[in-house]
């Protein structure tokens, strides 16, 4: 039984991280499927939903403002979720002399997926852009994100997230690292049909397609291209749309993030479970693959360890070995944080910290402490400054 678990376990984390990449990587060189992207010029709407922002939120707005788009043909709408600094006051002095940005106001805190509703039942354009107030983009990236909807397939586009280099996190590499890894992914699940989610900081859909979603919603740039991709339409993933942030300065800070993200791929199936169905989820084995599995990975983990210690032969023993070193190494850089910056300890340290934090968003979710109103992270301002 025990050589069963083993192995079964096995198996099923080395597919997540290879298994799953090693068939989208075959099916890329056998079954393309291009989007037939064009010059389309559409009217635009990019909505962005705010929480005291008033370091960025003018500066990200002279940012959109300046996009390679007519004018006439784009607007920037803005909700603000109950601000309590300047930032409605910024937005409003904007707006009298950029007729282009449209502001509106939640006077109490309602959570992101309810300013996102309402920007989206305000916006008057065909296509709808999200963003967040704290990255920028390039001047081209509304251009190429709408482009792509002129294949008549696509109902969703994801942009390229590109962290800036910054000098004081201590996890860039790691991040860095992950990040390309997960971009890698995206870009063949696109290339072969549709990528599993969007990257939130930049994505658009068309807006006939967009579903209001439901209050608490923590991961709206996984449910709505989602809920487009149940509709018969395509989520694809377009890397020359770049959108620029900084990384998380510690192992904290993506400790905070991390739980919530994962705790949102878990409420993600109680909140629509026909995507659980492979008969109404078209994308049914990506969604498993790219998003659950990993959720089963720190579970499947000490089933391994138990297991391979229980068990006699050389292969077993190796295995434990391995393991008890990672975890030591990783008690070692909790408990002398400085160690940290020495890769030979960071590195398992993220990767265990990723997948503990799978476990605690589990725990969350299951008994309802997931945090549903947002935020405003401790980044914002940060790509101001690195882009300078």
């Amino acid at each position: 039984m025990f050589e069963y678990i083993f192995w079964i376990s096995i198996g099923l984390i080395a597919y997540t991280y290879l298994g799953y990449p090693f068939i989208l990587s075959l099916l890329s060189a056998v079954k393309r499927r291009p989007v037939q992207k064009s010059a389309f010029e559409p009217h635009v709407s990019v909505v962005i939903a705010a929480f005291n922002e008033e370091r960025t939120i003018e500066w990200r707005l002279q940012n959109l403002i300046e996009q390679d788009y007519p004018r006439e043909k784009i607007e920037i709408v803005v909700v603000s979720d109950g601000s309590t600094d300047r930032t409605e006051q910024i937005i409003k002095e904007f707006s009298s002399w950029q007729r282009q940005v449209r502001f509106f106001s939640m006077r109490e805190r309602k959570g992101k997926v309810e300013a996102l509703n309402l920007g989206v039942a305000q916006a008057k354009g065909d296509i709808i852009v999200f963003t967040d107030a704290r990255q920028t983009f390039r001047p081209e990236a509304v251009r190429h994100l709408v482009a792509n909807f002129s294949d008549p397939e696509v109902g969703c586009v994801s942009g390229e997230l590109i962290f800036i280099k910054n000098l004081k996190s201590l996890i860039q590499s790691e991040m860095g690292a992950y990040w390309l890894y997960e971009k890698w992914i995206r870009k063949a699940e696109s290339r072969t049909g549709s990528t599993i989610g969007a990257t939130g900081a930049i994505y658009a859909i068309r807006k006939q397609l967009y579903k209001p979603l439901p209050s608490g919603t923590l991961l709206d740039d996984v449910l709505t291209p989602m809920n487009i991709v149940m509709q018969g339409y395509r989520v694809a993933f377009d890397g020359s749309a770049v959108a620029y942030d900084v990384p998380s300065k510690d192992a904290s800070q993506e400790w905070t993030r991390k739980v919530r993200t994962l705790a949102g791929n878990w409420q993600i199936t109680s909140l629509a479970p026909a995507l659980l169905s492979p008969w109404k989820n078209p994308c049914w084995w990506r969604f498993i693959s790219h998003k659950l599995m990993r959720l089963a990975v720190p579970f499947l983990l000490p089933a391994v360890l138990m297991s391979g210690a229980l068990l006699s032969g050389p292969i077993y023993r190796v295995s434990t070995s391995i393991q008890m070193t990672v975890y030591a190494l990783v008690l070692i850089g909790f408990a002398v944080p400085p160690l940290r910056r020495f890769r030979l300890i960071n590195i398992p340290y993220f990767f265990i910290l990723l997948n503990l934090a799978a476990v605690v968003g589990f725990w969350r979710w299951i008994t309802g402490q997931s945090q549903t109103v947002w935020i405003r992270s401790d980044k914002a301002g940060h790509v101001k400054k690195a882009l300078k």
